[in-house]
C-alpha cells in the first residue's frame, strides 16, 4: 500500500502538539504499560504500522516476546499482572467504546490499581494512540519502516 500523504508536513502544529503529549505521557506514564496500551489498541484498530512501532518500541525497553505474542490473547495468558489486566481492559473498554462506552465494572476494575492522575494520564495514552492509528491508517503509513529510537 501506497502512502497517501506526509501529513506531519501538511500540518505541522497538529503533528508538534501530538508529539508533545507523546513527550508528556513518556515522562507520566509507566513505560511498560504505556507500550502494553500503544501495541494493544494498534492490534483492535488494526494499524499495521503502529503495531510494528509499538512492537518495536516495547521489545527495546525489555519486553518479552512472550507477552508480546500473547497480548492479543491476555485474558488468557498468566504472564500479566492484575494491574496490567486492568489497563488492557480499560484500553479495550476505551478502543471500542460503540460497545458498552466504557462500563461501570471495568472502570471501578482500574480505578482500584491506580490514582486519579494515574488514571487520568493512562486514559490520555489510550486516547492518543487510537488518534494515532486513525491518521496512520488514514494516511496509509508504511508498516515495516519504523526504526527504534534510544530508550532511557
Amino acid at each position: 500500500m501506497k502512502p497517501r500523504m506526509e501529513f506531519w508536513k501538511a500540518a505541522p502544529n497538529a503533528y508538534k502538539a501530538m508529539m508533545a503529549m507523546d513527550a508528556y505521557l513518556h515522562e507520566s506514564v509507566d513505560i511498560a504499560l504505556l507500550h502494553l496500551i500503544k501495541l494493544r489498541a494498534s492490534q483492535m484498530n488494526g494499524c499495521a504500522y503502529c503495531i510494528d512501532m509499538h512492537w518495536k518500541d516495547a521489545r527495546a525497553a525489555g519486553e518479552t516476546e512472550q507477552r508480546l505474542y500473547g497480548l492479543d490473547a491476555w485474558r488468557e495468558a498468566p504472564y500479566y499482572s492484575d494491574r496490567e489486566r486492568a489497563v488492557l481492559e480499560w484500553t479495550e473498554a476505551l478502543t471500542n467504546i460503540q460497545d458498552g462506552h466504557a462500563p461501570e465494572a471495568v472502570y471501578h476494575a482500574v480505578r482500584v490499581h491506580f490514582s486519579d492522575k494515574e488514571l487520568a494520564d493512562l486514559t490520555w495514552a489510550i486516547a492518543a494512540i487510537n488518534a494515532w492509528n486513525r491518521v496512520a491508517i488514514g494516511f496509509r503509513s508504511e508498516a515495516g519502516s519504523y526504526r527504534v529510537r534510544a530508550h532511557g
